[in-house]
């Protein structure tokens, strides 16, 4: 099984690019299948011996552990994948986990920022401080290009183009696309480079970097995340908020503001018009609550319930 795991991990590395993202969350659920395997069967099977019964046991393991339902898919979606894997390359004569049924997920609106909360958050790192300034390039960089925070740790100082005022970001499946960056980025990106110090000896990957650490090195997505928190605390904006919450902030408010759904999902980076299609629910919420909110007779009838 675990030779059959690395060559799988092979696979999707080299022939289909996954990202380092992708590579750990299919690393981390096949551990947790051998984990149970081990500890419920006394020993791991080999592909081949593999049944729907032992996968059925494993999921109704979940739910007695009560995982959540948005895990439970993920960790299906993946043995689905492995298994697929396996029948092509002959390692097993069928996909024990092709009849397996992936528990109902209900998608939840996304959290966003109001334009006023946005515009408290990227006002709170200090002006005269070079963490400050940095923090400020990150943040607008996130709102106004709407990236991921993946996609913004990995952005180098060539990603992006002044003069046509775009950044080329690598995104999910190392696809690249194109991102506009605003007259309020651009402003707080310059402001950042003309104080940016790589760490002296530093190697190619945190030269090249667009954001460092106090140490002169690429900055990490968990660093970008600790830094939100300080700035939601010194705000008291909601703590559930998180460095996805700007991209879904950018996303909602294109709509808001007229763009077209297609445009929104070439903007994203999203492979599926689907999934650019929560926000239009988002807006559509709002404009409700708006309507109840202001509208006469929408508000007798609410005081009438």
């Amino acid at each position: 099984m675990r030779t059959a795991i690395e060559a799988f991990q092979r696979y999707l590395r080299i022939e289909r690019n996954a990202s380092p993202l992708t590579l750990k969350s299919y690393s981390e659920d096949l551990d947790a299948l051998l984990e149970y395997l081990e500890e419920h069967l006394g020993s791991v099977p080999s592909p081949d011996e593999m049944t729907i019964g032992i996968l059925r046991g494993y999921v109704a393991y979940m739910h007695e552990c009560e995982y959540a339902r948005t895990t439970m898919a993920r960790r299906l979606a993946c043995l689905r994948s492995f298994f697929r894997y396996c029948t092509r390359e002959g390692i097993t004569k069928s996909n024990p986990a092709k009849a397996l049924r992936t528990p109902r997920v209900g998608r939840k609106l996304p959290h966003f920022l109001s334009s006023e909360q946005i515009a408290k958050l990227l006002e709170a790192p200090p002006a005269n401080e070079a963490a400050g300034i940095r923090d400020r390039a990150m943040l607008e960089t996130l709102y106004t290009a709407g990236l991921r925070v993946a996609e913004l740790v990995a952005l180098n100082v060539d990603s992006w183009d002044r003069d046509a005022g775009i950044l080329r970001v690598v995104g999910k499946g190392r696809k690249e696309r194109i991102a506009p960056v605003g007259s309020f980025a651009t402003r707080a990106l310059s402001r950042w480079l003309e104080i940016r110090q790589p760490a002296p000896g530093s190697d190619a990957n945190d030269k090249a970097a667009m954001f460092l650490n106090r140490f002169g090195k690429r900055l990490t997505t968990r660093s970008v995340g600790r830094m939100l928190e300080k700035y939601l605390k010194q705000t008291g904006l909601n703590r559930l908020t998180s460095p996805h919450t700007l991209r879904h902030s950018f996303a909602t408010h294109l709509l808001d503001g007229g763009a077209d759904l297609r445009s929104v999902q070439e903007l994203l980076g999203h492979q599926s018009l689907t999934t650019t299609q929560i926000y239009t629910h988002v807006s559509t919420k709002r404009m409700r609550d708006t309507y109840e909110r202001s509208h006469p007779h929408a508000a007798r009838k609410a005081v009438s319930k």
